[in-house]
């Protein structure tokens, strides 16, 4: 039997329909009709000589033994496409005349306005947009296009789109106003769980269902981590907070560290994300070195302010 050479458009057409579980839900993806999303499988087939999904007793398509040894063949063309249109864009674009950078609101202040001052310096000429997100907020504007860079997250799903790199970490840490019942020594197990936690919240769907260190079924969702940190130095609830934007409140008291059991303090790793076909020029892969070196030069000790005897 001669086989036939599928296209690269079939080839993203099986991906698809592998990814999303469905014809329909592919041809919304890709902004095509369920016919010619059908169509380009049958004809990816018929090149192969194989069957790639069941389609018979399920509502759903279920890839085959044929189907699942080809996905990762199929995969490696289409990533190998991709790489190699995102080099030619860059071929032809040389600098890039614009970036746009959203990033975590949990990254530094600091950091973000000392590697801006010297972008400015080393590209006079380059346009930057700024956008600050909280959690899957980021991932959604990477992905919605408004972005050509993200710093953002560890709640941030992995996703076949996106390329990602660790730049650093934020310490998180418990804090409440000194005078709130948690801010007591010898806190025992479960008592977090009776007290309100303030807790910041998503502006998008993508980190739905997943939480990032909630004790208590008693929580206020906010998407400004400013209002946050208002309200925990008016005494109302407690919750983590980044270290750096708590530093001046710990050492005057304003806030305390908590002690308690769970110990739900965490390191909030950074990472920057692009798109896959969008690879980053020269002046965006100096904004992620430059963040990451940033980063770790604000790494250190910090003082130690903890609850109250």
């Amino acid at each position: 039997m001669k086989l036939g050479e599928p296209s690269l458009d079939q080839l993203r057409i099986f991906l698809a329909v592998a990814e999303e579980g469905s014809f329909g839900a592919a041809a919304r993806k890709m902004g095509r009709a369920v016919s010619a999303v059908s169509y380009g499988v049958a004809q990816m087939e018929a090149q192969l000589g194989v069957t790639l999904f069941e389609r018979e007793g399920s509502r759903r398509p279920v890839l085959t033994d044929d189907g699942k040894a080809l996905l990762p063949e199929a995969m490696a063309v289409t990533d190998g496409v991709d790489t190699l249109l995102a080099k030619s864009r860059s071929l032809h674009a040389g600098l890039e005349s614009e970036v746009s950078l959203v990033v975590d609101v949990m990254l530094p202040g600091e950091v973000t306005a000392g590697v801006l001052r010297e972008f400015r310096k080393m590209y006079p000429n380059v346009a930057l947009r700024l956008q600050v997100e909280a959690l899957g907020a980021v991932e959604a504007c990477l992905i919605g296009g408004g972005a050509d860079l993200a710093i953002g997250g560890p709640l941030m799903a992995d996703s076949a789109e996106l390329e990602r790199q660790a730049v650093g970490a934020v310490e998180l840490v418990p804090v409440a106003a000194p005078d709130h019942p948690l801010a007591r020594a010898g806190i025992k197990p479960g008592q977090s769980r009776k007290h309100l936690q303030l807790v910041l919240s998503d502006r998008s769907p993508l980190s739905e269902g997943r939480e990032f260190s909630v004790l208590s079924p008693q929580n206020w969702r906010l998407a400004d981590l400013g209002a946050k940190h208002a309200l925990l130095k008016e005494g109302i609830g407690w919750g983590n907070m980044p270290r750096h934007m708590v530093r001046g409140d710990l050492e005057e008291g304003r806030l305390c560290l908590l002690d308690l059991p769970e110990k739900p303090g965490a390191n909030y790793t950074l990472s920057a994300l692009w798109r896959r076909d969008a690879r980053p020029g020269p002046a965006t892969s100096w904004l992620i070195d430059a963040i990451r070196d940033r980063l770790a030069a604000c790494e250190g000790v910090e003082p130690s302010v903890t609850a109250r005897p």
